[in-house]
């Protein structure tokens, strides 16, 4: 991922020094596990551990003249530890280590995703504490439709955000697996006693049935996880968006006065980039999911067409979703709420949003559903088109209606305190 929506903490999991040490790990945890099983000398395993050593830039050298870049790798480190450096790698296959280096950098980096995942819900379920009262008007297929609140608006999203969480620790634990089960996944160079031995040390859990590969559901598993939460935070973002619209202008994305510009031309502008930053970067999300799900079929017990694309996906798709999580939480704390602008849209029908509960006191009253529906319909309508409040077109259609039961903005928020219950579970 570029520059620009790498974080410095998750970046470094990703980066060809950490990489190489995660292989390193792997590969004197196996001179250990070999040791302990008394199959490779007690002294030889010290020696490798006290003294192998690599530089990326020797490793990528070498890997010109292999191209292969973990037989570089072991050639690297081998020649470092000097004649005990023959044990290093006894009886692997590369994708032992790879796919078991890779399971403890996709742990490392699915922690610091959990983290900003909780952070981000967080930030959302106080936002709709501060608002539960505060009412707006609902929309549906973006027409006015009921009252709302602002805050049980914002709730509904701290709630997928808290689903993601979820989501997200499911798909990371079940990636944090490593094989070390050698070619084609038989165990003939390499016993279970050893992988057994590497997978405690490392804390992750063995794949039952290796080919020569950790199978790739379990990568596409992540990169689905990965997909819907930025999907939730566009959903959120794309809100945002709306509201920030001049002509609803209810809410809008933190603004630093004095200091952005939000127009090379236009000083007078101030538009929601970073929810639209966030709208293109969940599209990214999607495409590293197809792409996730692509490499799950692979030929035989493996082929290596997974490779090539996981060394963009999964560095790119987690960097992409740390950066969309840190983002939404910004804005989600920043988020500026215009309680006048949410008042004055709330009375753009005229009162006509309070029709189904004029239809249903109609109904109470003994006509039938469908004169009490037309009967409203009318009557919203005609406020809608001529601007006179509904409440004297209804109470002139219907005399027998409680206006004042009808026309009650409070009976919206008679249930909010059993919602926001829920609400306060989560955190």
């Amino acid at each position: 991922m570029i520059e620009r929506y790498t974080r410095e903490e998750i970046g470094s999991v990703w980066t060809p020094q950490a990489k190489m040490e995660a292989w390193l790990r792997v590969e004197l945890a196996a001179t250990d596990a070999w040791a302990a099983e008394g199959a490779v000398p007690a002294e030889a395993a010290a020696a490798c551990r006290e003294r192998a050593s690599f530089t990326v830039e020797a490793v990528n050298e070498r890997e010109r003249l292999t191209n292969h870049d973990v037989a570089a790798f072991i050639d690297e480190v081998a020649e470092s530890v000097g004649e005990e450096g023959r044990w290093i790698h006894y009886g692997l296959t590369s994708s032992d280590v790879l796919d078991t280096a890779l399971a403890t950098q996709i742990t490392e980096a699915g922690t610091i995703l959990i983290e900003g995942a909780r952070a981000y819900r967080d930030a959302l379920i106080d936002r709709a504490f501060d608002f539960r009262d505060t009412l707006c008007v609902g929309r549906t297929h973006g027409v006015h439709a009921e009252p709302t609140t602002f805050g049980l608006r914002l709730a509904g999203f701290a709630f997928e955000a808290d689903r993601n969480v979820h989501r997200l620790e499911r798909a990371v634990a079940q990636c944090a697996v490593g094989k070390l089960s050698g070619a084609v996944g038989t165990y003939a160079s390499v016993p279970p006693a050893i992988e057994a031995r590497v997978m405690e040390s490392l804390g992750l859990q063995r794949e039952e049935i290796a080919t020569q590969v950790v199978p790739r559901d379990r990568h596409a598993e992540l990169l689905g996880a990965i997909a819907i939460a930025g999907a939730g935070i566009e959903r959120f973002a794309t809100e945002v968006r709306h509201l920030q619209r001049t002509e609803v202008r209810e809410a809008e994305e933190p603004f630093a006065s004095g200091q952005q510009k939000g127009s090379s031309a236009m000083p007078h502008k101030r538009n929601p980039i970073r929810c639209e930053r966030l709208t293109g970067l969940a599209r990214l999300l999607r495409g590293y999911s197809q792409t996730g799900l692509e490499n799950v079929a692979l030929w035989h017990e493996r082929d290596i067409s997974h490779s090539g694309a996981e060394r963009v996906i999964l560095p790119d798709a987690t960097i992409t979703l740390d950066y969309m999580q840190h983002l939404a939480r910004e804005v989600a704390s920043g988020l500026v709420v215009h309680i006048d602008r949410l008042r004055s849209n709330l009375e753009q029908t005229h009162g006509a949003l309070f029709s189904q509960r004029a239809l249903t006191a109609l109904v109470e009253s003994g006509m039938t559903r469908d004169d009490a529906y037309r009967t409203v319909q009318a009557a919203a309508h005609e406020a809608f088109d001529t601007g006179t409040h509904f409440r004297e077109l209804i109470g002139t259609a219907a005399p027998q209606l409680d206006l004042d039961e009808v026309f009650d903005y409070d009976a919206y928020l008679t249930h909010l305190p059993e919602i926001f219950e829920r609400l306060e579970k989560l955190r």
